[in-house]
C-alpha cells in the first residue's frame, strides 16, 4: 500500500489591488463572427507596427490575435513594468529601453484601435539582445524594425469585434476592450 505525505500548503498567489474602484465584470468578452487565419512575413526594413498593419488591412482585418514565430530585428526598444512607486497604478511602463539589434524568440499581439479610431498594435515578446542576454517586455513596435529576413507571423481575426482603447477606472491604465460592430462578409 502507497503511503501518501501531506505536503505543506502553498502560499497564496501574489494578488494585485488595483487603485480604482473594481468593476463588476471582471473579463469583458464578445463572440466574434468569424476567425479567419492567415500566416504572414512580416516585410524586411519596416517597423513592426507597419509591417503588422498594413497586410491585415488589405485583408480587410480591423481586430487580430497574432503569434509571432521569431526572427531577427535590425532594432528593438522595449519596456517593462515594475511596481508603480507613487502608487497611482500597480505597474507602469519604464522608458523604452534599446537594446540594437535582437532575435526574436516569439511574441503576441493583438491588433485592435486606438481612442481615435487609429490601427494599434499591442505586443509583448521574448528575445535576445546582442550580448546574449534573453530579455522579454512590451515591444514598442513603431520604433522596432524587422531586419533582413521575414518575420513569420499566424494570424486571426476577430471579424465583428472591435478591440478599442479606453480608460480603465480600476487599473487607471488604458486598456483594450471588445465592442461588437457591423461588418461586411469576407470572402476567404
Amino acid at each position: 500500500m502507497t503511503a501518501f505525505i501531506l505536503a505543506a500548503p502553498l502560499p497564496r498567489p501574489r494578488t494585485l489591488v488595483h487603485p480604482g474602484p473594481v468593476g463588476p465584470i471582471r473579463i469583458e468578452h464578445r463572440h466574434a463572427n468569424l476567425g479567419r487565419h492567415f500566416r504572414l512575413g512580416l516585410e524586411p526594413g519596416r517597423t513592426l507596427q507597419d509591417a503588422i498593419i498594413e497586410p491585415l488591412t488589405r485583408l480587410g482585418v480591423r481586430a487580430a490575435s497574432m503569434t509571432l514565430l521569431g526572427g531577427r530585428l535590425s532594432r528593438l526598444l522595449y519596456c517593462v513594468a515594475p511596481p508603480d512607486p507613487s502608487g497611482e497604478r500597480v505597474a507602469n511602463y519604464t522608458r523604452p529601453i534599446a537594446t540594437g539589434a535582437a532575435t526574436l524568440v516569439f511574441g503576441n499581439a493583438t491588433l485592435g484601435r486606438s481612442a481615435r479610431g487609429e490601427p494599434v498594435v499591442h505586443c509583448h515578446a521574448v528575445f535576445v539582445c546582442e550580448d546574449g542576454r534573453v530579455r522579454g517586455g512590451h515591444i514598442v513596435v513603431d520604433r522596432s524594425s524587422v531586419a533582413h529576413a521575414p518575420i513569420p507571423v499566424l494570424a486571426t481575426s476577430l471579424d465583428g469585434i472591435e478591440l478599442r482603447i479606453t480608460q480603465d477606472e480600476e487599473t487607471h491604465m488604458p486598456l483594450m476592450r471588445p465592442f461588437a460592430i457591423e461588418e461586411a462578409s469576407h470572402a476567404v
